[in-house]
């Protein structure tokens, strides 16, 4: 019996069918007879998250342009039907052609976010392919990786065959013309590594050595080979307006995460928070043109029919014409009633013309991320925004008729002191009180507190950093919760302390966790981030059995000449620079917005079409 069959009993049993049914609304469905390379793209979440991922939409889309190409989407199944996939033997397989995704010729994960990493074991026992690569056979697809959890890949290294480092649109269809030759050759899988591996931005692990000190920190990784480069130099876009942007995007049938249209007006950021990877690793600034983006959206809602466009970015009020954009836009969609989204906008750059100018068609939430309490601890993270430019722009916003405000922080950070945690709660209630001198009361007002804790990331300067431990973590929150819960307008949330303690592990892990994943799936852990299915305490035996301290990995300050694990990376970012940062953060020193100076962090800045380095020092 066929995949569509047995669907047609099976669905019904489970929650949300629409997740495995496919055939929306744009979806591309080609005949397997016709292309030469099938490509299977992963995403190790449940549909609605992976369906509201930017990036699997521009590489479904890019790669099914090419009549030889045929790409197809899947998701990690939900316990209901993974529990039935179980029982009836019925293989993971893609949502277009229904096709097992061991018959594809690539399957290839989008690495989002560490605490996904079980689903991608999961996924791959349920395809019926060897979890761990050196187990494959020519028979097997490619299992690869991308995203920004690869920039440091080695707690996947033995179970991926290879990764891509950096923006994929630069490279994929290079990897496919590779592999299009490679089978008409029908040469053997170790071949096509060895070939690959000479892309730049192409990292294949088997093809380096791991050695590491006496005291468990890395020694060095290296070529086994001659002719394996040293160290893998991130791919990047030049040109973002001649880059491919996909229009027809696939339209759920379901609620999404981000159910609504994505035009995505520019990549990088110049303003250097020194917690924030994506901050460092997508430099340098590439901006989308106005004309560009109007000729976008104009395509996008022509075939989707969406009632909202969001702009996405890093830091979205950045975007050097917003003001002319945001008004060409809503302008243009006013008719029609088409809202307009403006996520990630920057305190001090919050202004009351622009709120006005978006709420004239759609309102919805304001988000502000000050991510620490104090100007101190600001300063420490160069976030360089102040308590006045917050009130002033949130006084703006309820002026303008918003009376909803998501403020985000984190706890934990480098040097915090529970003076710092007062600062959260202090923020809070001036925000209130803003609201209140501008409407005499504080009816319908919601303040929403949300704080996640600091995990220190890879190619930025605080890599060096510890976490604060889980007993810290609850005693910072619970100290939060006292101080916020008196205010009737004042809700309060948090992220799972457990839940960050393996972000941090895995975030600056080495090539050994390799051997916990393998363990904390084989019992049973899946969907980490779904507290509902969380299991904390299968993963301390998982370490316990791998013989691995945990603390090793979250808790332990770095020295400044330790050799990390994603040092085979070149993510374009200078050491020096980061440790730079480092020392300016201990002394609370501001690093300016680098659009005013440059710092010499290293990365090629774009100039007339081509590259050159940067030279001006602090």
């Amino acid at each position: 019996m066929t995949i569509e069959k047995l669907l047609i009993d099976l669905l019904p049993q489970v929650s949300k069918p629409t997740r495995y049914m496919g055939n929306e609304y744009n979806s591309i469905n080609k005949d397997k007879k016709n292309v030469k390379v099938h490509v299977a793209l992963a995403f190790p979440d449940v549909y609605e998250v992976g369906m509201s991922h930017l990036g699997i939409k521009i590489l479904y889309h890019l790669l099914n342009e090419s009549k030889d190409l045929y790409a197809e989407r899947v998701f990690a199944p939900w316990v209901d039907f993974e529990d039935i996939m179980r029982k009836e033997n019925l293989p993971l397989f893609s949502l277009e052609s229904k096709t097992p995704i061991y018959k594809f010729d690539f399957l290839g994960f989008t690495l989002q976010y560490e605490m996904s990493y079980t689903n991608i074991l999961n996924m791959l026992e349920l395809a019926g392919i060897p979890v761990i690569s050196k187990d494959r056979n020519d028979n097997h697809p490619f299992v690869i990786a991308g995203g920004p959890c690869a920039y440091n890949p080695e707690p996947l290294a033995d179970i991926m065959d290879f990764f891509v480092i950096g923006e994929a649109e630069d490279v994929v269809l290079e990897i496919m013309d590779l592999y299009k030759s490679f089978k008409e050759r029908g040469e053997k899988r170790q071949r096509f590594l060895e070939e690959v591996a000479q892309i730049p931005g192409v990292y294949v692990p088997s093809l380096y050595q791991v050695s590491y000190n006496d005291d468990g920190t890395l020694m060095n990784i290296s070529p086994r080979e001659k002719g394996i480069s040293q160290r893998i130099q991130k791919r990047i876009i030049k040109d973002m307006d001649e880059v491919y942007y996909p229009t027809s995007f696939v339209v759920p049938y379901m609620d999404i995460v981000h159910d609504r249209a994505v035009l995505e007006i520019f990549r990088g950021c110049t303003r250097g928070c020194r917690f924030c990877q994506a901050g460092m690793i997508y430099r340098p600034v590439r901006e989308k043109s106005v004309k560009r983006l109007k000729e976008l959206a104009k395509d996008i809602i022509a075939s989707t029919g969406y009632g909202e466009i969001s702009l996405a970015s890093l830091s979205t009020s950045d975007y050097s014409e917003l003001k002319q954009l945001t008004e060409i836009l809503t302008d243009e969609f006013r008719q029609c009633q088409v809202g307009l989204s403006l996520p990630s906008l920057r305190i001090d750059a919050f202004s009351l013309e622009l709120a006005k100018k978006v709420q004239e068609i759609k309102k919805s939430g304001l988000t502000f991320a000050p991510e620490a309490g104090t100007q101190r601890l600001r300063d420490v993270i160069n976030k360089g925004v102040t308590m006045e430019d917050l009130l002033s722009s949130v006084k703006d916003a309820f002026i303008s008729g918003w009376n909803t405000v998501k403020l985000y922080f984190m706890i934990g950070l480098p040097t915090e002191t529970y003076e710092d945690l007062k600062g959260i709660s202090d923020l809070a209630y001036a925000v209130v009180d803003v609201y209140r001198k501008v409407h005499g009361h504080t009816r319908g007002l919601k303040v929403n507190v949300s704080t996640s804790t600091f995990v220190p990331k890879p190619f930025t300067p605080f890599q060096w950093e510890p976490q604060i431990t889980l007993v810290e973590i609850k005693e910072r929150q619970k100290y939060l919760k006292s101080l916020l819960r008196k205010g009737k307008n004042i809700s309060y949330s948090w992220h799972d302390g457990k839940l960050s303690l393996l972000e941090a592990i895995f975030s600056r892990g080495d090539r050994r966790l390799g051997k916990v994943l393998k363990i904390a799936h084989d019992k049973g852990c899946k969907f980490d981030s779904w507290s509902d299915v969380f299991s904390f305490d299968k993963w301390v035996v998982a370490f316990e059995e791998a013989g691995l301290n945990p603390d090793f990995y979250a808790y332990r300050k770095r020295s400044k000449d330790e050799v990390f694990p994603w040092d085979i990376l070149d993510a374009g970012i200078d050491k020096k620079f980061l440790l730079r940062e480092l020392e300016r953060s201990k002394k609370a020193l501001i690093t300016p917005d680098c659009r005013i100076r440059c710092h010499s962090c290293g990365i090629k800045a774009l100039k007339d079409g081509g590259f050159y380095e940067t030279q001006n020092e602090i």
